[in-house]
Formats: C-alpha cells, structure tokens, sequence
C-alpha cells in the first residue's frame, strides 16, 4: 500500500487497515528471524521467496564490502532471465543517434569503480510504530560494495543525449505482472551526469549476478535504492519524468511530516532522491547475553551522498555517550564500519544506542519521521543486552 491508497479513505478505514497490516508485519517479521539457505546465496533472512526479498543477518556486516553471496536483495517482479549474447542496451529520446548496444561495447568503454553503500528504501520498515504495510525489514536491507563500470554520462554521450534536457529514464528486463506494474524510474539529469553514477557490469571485483541485476545496473550514489535499476535494457532522455506506479504515487515521502498513524497528502509527496545520515549497532544483537569481562560493540554508519564524521555510543539509555572508533576509509556514498570497546560496571540490563554525525553537521534524529508508507527509517538505534556474570 502506498500513500496515495491511504490518503484516499476515510479515518476509520484507515486504522482497521492499519491494526490489519500490524498482524500481517508481525508474522512477516517471526517469518524472517532464522536465516535459510538460497541458491547463490549464504543464509539469508526471506522475506519473500518470489520475487526474492532477501536480508543480510547481521553477523555478516563485520567487513567493509559485503560479499556479494550475502548482500541483500530487493525486488518487485520476478526476476528475468537475461541472454548474454542476445542483450542490446537501447538508448531513445532525445539523443543525436539512437544506438543498440551489445555488452561488448560496454564492456570495451573506461570502467571506473566506486564503492557505495546500497539500502533498501523501505529498511528497518519494521521498526516504525505504528506499523505500516510492507516487507517488514529490520536492519539488514543494506549493504556496501564496489561497484564498476562505464560512466552513464560516457554512455549518453555516445548516442549523443541533449544533457539539457531534465530527464533520464530507465527500464530493465523485468516485467510487471498481474497487479504489479513495470519497474521504471527517472534520474534528474544532473544526477545522471555525475562522475560517480555508473553502469555497472561488477560488483566486488565479479560479474554481476543475476539477483543483483546481470548484465547491467544503474549504480546511483547515496540514493536509495529505488533508483538503482536492474537489467537495464533501455535508456530514454526526456524533458519529463516517467509517471508510473514506480515514480508517483510509490517512493515518495512526505514534505511536511504527518502524525504516526496519520494519512499523507497526495500533493505533499516527493520523490525520495538522497539517503539520511544513519547508523546501527550490528554485535552484540538486541537481547543477547553479555559477559561481565567485557565485549566490543560494533555497527555502520552511512549518510547518502555525505561522509561520516562521528559515530557516538551509549550504553546507559542516553545519559553518557562515548566515540566510537571509525574504519579508515571515509569516502562518499560509502559506509564506515565503527567500534567501541565496552567494560560494563556491574551486571544487569542495559540499553545501547548509536548515533552518527556526516560531513554536513546531520545528525541521527531521536524518533524517525513517520510516513505512511515506512520509507527512510532512520532513528537512533537501540537494543538492549543483559550482563551476567563471566
């Protein structure tokens, strides 16, 4: 359900939905606790099985690129099944010379590699309260990875794409059925051009699989991932955007924050282009066990097109907070991966929490803003662990 679908009904219904669709989350949650194995994948939480809506365990963030057998998965549609030999990627609109091209000549274009962390627009979905319709992530619906490819703007540049234009869209492979429609989403043009957007024909130094989009995905920087479309098979350059299902009503989020629980007005919504400043604790986990000797507190923290610049520990609710020691690399688009080593005072139950700081002064919010479609989740985090005796 989107915010469109509920800001057309009256209260009523709204909250018979929504005590509905808190049934239906829980279940969904109590579904995806105990991780199962998938083809080409390690043990994955599954929250769908088809179309695969596969999330990361939380024990597999502890490196700085995820591999690829554990990153996270996100579709709409079932997946496509992409002939290699046979695949053309077609550029139209408003382009000089429109082109069909094999992947060999992708292939043979500069590639350029950029690290960049990718989350699910919808992640951690399930903390909201009250609850909302959707695949009800937790923390796992996100991963960071080194991508590569041609530059998108060497491949417009090929057909000879008007970059005065406003616009360019992309549609992939995949293709809507029954109630769901076809995936399609636009990039302003000035987003397209940057340096850093890419095709990307890899994804940690391998060929991309077929879950992640093979042959060719849109890589779009410290924007959720909505924008990151698979099986590209065709680019279009317009003055407008697309007006599909995929770019209006859904993904959009509104402009001025509503009451939890509350509908959103159809003009209010915008489309969700940048990605908060965000941070999760990944060890110890909510509710585990830990020894009086003392355990490191780990996690990741990210910030859309910024840089994280701090990452600060509590482990007293809130009262006293501590900096967390940060990975080395400090990149756009990418995430840090943070730690502190923890001596707890005594034994009994405690609440941790984490917030980051980036690069333009955003720091994590106490409370997420509430939407009715539970997109950019983004609150302190926090969990609670019981110390016990060694």
């Amino acid at each position: 359900m989107n915010a469109n679908d509920r800001a057309r009904r009256p209260g009523a219904a709204v909250n018979r939905r929504q005590l509905l669709a808190g049934f239906v989350a829980a279940a969904a949650m109590a579904r995806a606790e105990e991780p199962v194995r998938i083809p080409g994948k390690r043990s994955m939480l599954v929250h769908n099985d088809r179309p695969e809506d596969l999330e990361t365990p939380l024990s597999n963030f502890d490196t700085w690129l995820t591999p690829n057998d554990v990153f996270f998965v996100r579709q709409h549609i079932p997946r496509p099944r992409v002939n290699e030999s046979s695949y053309r990627l077609s550029l139209e609109g408003r382009v000089n010379k429109p082109l069909q091209l094999p992947l060999a000549e992708l292939r043979r274009l500069p590639q350029y590699k950029v690290p960049a962390t990718l989350e699910c627009t919808g992640n951690a979905r399930g903390f909201f309260r009250p609850r909302v319709p959707g695949v009800q992530w937790g923390r796992g619906a996100i991963g960071n990875a080194e991508w590569s490819g041609p530059r998108l703007s060497d491949v417009l540049k090929l057909a000879g794409a008007s970059v005065d234009s406003a616009y360019v869209t992309f549609n992939g492979a995949d293709i809507g059925v029954a109630q769901t429609p076809d995936f399609i989403r636009s990039l302003p043009m000035k987003k397209a051009l940057h340096p850093a957007t890419l095709l990307a024909l890899k994804m940690n130094g391998e060929v991309l699989p077929e879950l992640h989009g093979f042959p060719l995905r849109l890589i779009v920087p410290g924007w959720d991932g909505t924008s990151w479309v698979k099986w590209v098979t065709t680019i279009s350059v317009a003055n407008e955007p697309n007006t599909g299902f995929f770019m209006n009503p859904a993904y959009r989020f509104p402009e001025h924050a509503v009451a939890p629980g509350a509908a959103a007005n159809p003009a209010d919504l915008q489309v969700i282009e940048g990605m908060p400043v965000k941070s999760f604790i990944t060890s110890p986990t909510d509710q585990e066990k830990v020894p009086m000797s003392g355990a490191v507190l780990r996690g990741i923290a990210w910030a859309g097109e910024e840089r994280i610049t701090s990452v600060a520990v509590s482990t007293d609710g809130g009262s006293r907070w501590m900096e967390a020691e940060l990975s080395p690399q400090n990149l756009p688009f990418a995430w840090r991966l943070w730690m502190l080593k923890w001596q707890p005072p005594k034994t009994g139950y405690y609440t941790i929490l984490s917030r980051a700081t980036d690069s333009a002064g955003r720091v994590q919010p106490m409370v997420a803003t509430w939407n009715p479609s539970g997109y950019l989740y983004s609150a302190i985090d926090r969990i609670g662990v019981l110390v016990e005796k060694s």
